[in-house]
């Protein structure tokens, strides 16, 4: 997916969407094909479909496949489906391998089959390496183009080898230390290559207690080490010890950044793949599914309403006031989650310390509750005049706030025990509760007290 853009970059683009609109067909071209991969993705994905397809068709060949691997799912398998088999091919070749076996997921079977015959055998082998692991692993992430040495040669002799080989791969800030058996041992990095005496050894110059990571690590896991550890890049060891590949920061930040998608458009529902300018049908369809779990759930809080129906009938002023209600029991509700599923995200919740924070949610719910309830029945003793509905709003806001606490820590934790993403359902299962309670605790100490 493609990254951010800085400001001087997204003046370029939005230079280039002018462009577009105007049907300056040499201008664009000239422009698109001074941009990064990145950007030419972000641009892409700001057009509607039969701009995107015009724009699509300027892009240099050479850059097809950096391109298509930066896009999001959706744009990118649009693109994919209109573009011919040779040309598939052609956009596979000089790509990275962990890019490769991405873009490769999305390919028609017979493309695919013609893109690996057309490696050599020891690409291919680790591509299929590569390939061979869940794609939101270490094992999917990584790159497999590392370079190695061993501990027992001098810092010189590393030298001199980097020199007749000329280049390093994309984004190298170390070298990997391995015995004869290419069992992992510690890193060298290039900083202290070109620094440390050259008549050092590489096993007296190298890191051993840099962390590795194993191959079915997951993805959210790589991102926390990373930011724990300050890391740039890492290796990832597999059985018995043997380097299989690295994971760089470029890498990393991509699942961070999905990871951040996916939790703010999971609270409304939707896909962080899906794409912005998709058809009227495809976008209606895919969210009528999440509106109809949204209308069993208020269908569920007006059922709850019509049980007290009698009692709104006799006492008006409590229609009033159910919105109140409901609506401070949701918003406190929706900060707890949020908090909690952040905390789940990052490691922090866990089953020692969530009573605690349940207490803890639950004192914050009491007082923001007595500050709340206290407010609101002063005002409804000043307009309506009456200190009964005033004592019933006081208690039904305060019992709202302590059940919208309570479920706010306790849905998040349920839901991971029950494996379901609690982004993606947490907010309709926390209003439904608020509402209900809410109403109930209204209506009911209303036909209590009132009727």
């Amino acid at each position: 997916m493609s990254a951010e853009t800085p400001p001087d970059t997204e003046s370029r683009i939005a230079g280039l969407r002018a462009a577009v609109d105007q049907g300056t067909i040499r201008a664009v071209q000239r422009m698109v094909n001074t941009l990064h991969p990145a950007e030419i993705a972000d641009l892409l994905e700001s057009l509607p479909p039969a701009k995107r397809e015009l724009v699509w068709e300027l892009v240099d060949r050479d850059l097809e496949g950096e391109v298509l691997v930066e896009l999001n799912d959706e744009v990118r398998a649009a693109l994919i489906s209109d573009m011919d088999a040779e040309e598939l091919v052609a956009a596979t070749e000089g790509l990275e391998v962990d890019d490769l076996a991405d873009l490769l997921a999305d390919l028609p079977e017979a493309v695919t089959i013609r893109a690996l015959r057309s490696m050599d055998h020891q690409d291919r082998e680790r591509l299929n390496l590569v390939r061979g692991f869940a794609e939101d692993s270490a094992g999917g992430l990584m790159n497999t183009d590392t370079v190695a040495v061993r501990p027992d040669v001098s810092l010189e002799v590393v030298q001199r080898y980097l020199r007749m080989r000329g280049e390093l791969p994309d984004k190298t800030d170390t070298l990997f230390v391995v015995d004869r058996h290419d069992k992992y041992l510690g890193t060298l990095s290039l900083i202290r290559l070109l620094t440390a005496a050259p008549d050092l050894t590489v096993g007296e110059a190298m890191e051993a207690d840099v962390p590795h990571i194993e191959p079915a690590t997951t993805a959210h896991d790589v991102a926390q080490l990373f930011q724990d550890r300050d890391l740039v890049s890492a290796a990832v060891v597999g059985v018995e010890g043997r380097l299989l590949g690295r994971i760089t920061i470029d890498d990393v930040v991509d699942v961070i950044r999905e990871e951040a998608d996916h939790s703010v458009l999971s609270m409304g529902g939707l896909g962080e793949e899906e794409d912005l300018f998709s058809g009227v049908t495809r976008s209606a369809r895919r969210r009528s599914i999440w509106l109809g779990v949204n209308l069993v759930t208020a269908v569920l809080a007006a059922y709850v309403v019509g049980l007290f129906q009698d009692t709104i009938e006799k006492v008006v002023a409590l229609a009033v006031l159910m919105p109140v209600v409901a609506s401070m029991g949701g918003i406190a509700g929706t900060q707890t989650v949020t908090l909690m599923i952040r905390g789940l995200a990052l490691g922090q919740v866990q089953k020692s310390n969530a009573r605690w924070l349940l207490l803890k949610e639950l004192a914050v719910g009491a007082l923001n509750g007595l500050v709340i309830a206290t407010v609101v029945g002063l005002g409804t003793v000043l307009v309506l005049r009456t200190w009964t509905i005033a004592a019933i709003i006081f208690a039904a806001l305060l019992i709202n706030l302590l059940s919208a606490a309570a479920v706010g820590v306790l849905i998040p934790l349920t839901l991971k025990r029950l494996r379901i993403d609690p982004a993606l359902a947490g907010g309709v299962v926390l209003t439904t509760v608020t509402d209900v309670v809410g109403f109930a605790a209204l209506l009911g100490l209303g036909a209590l007290f009132l009727t």
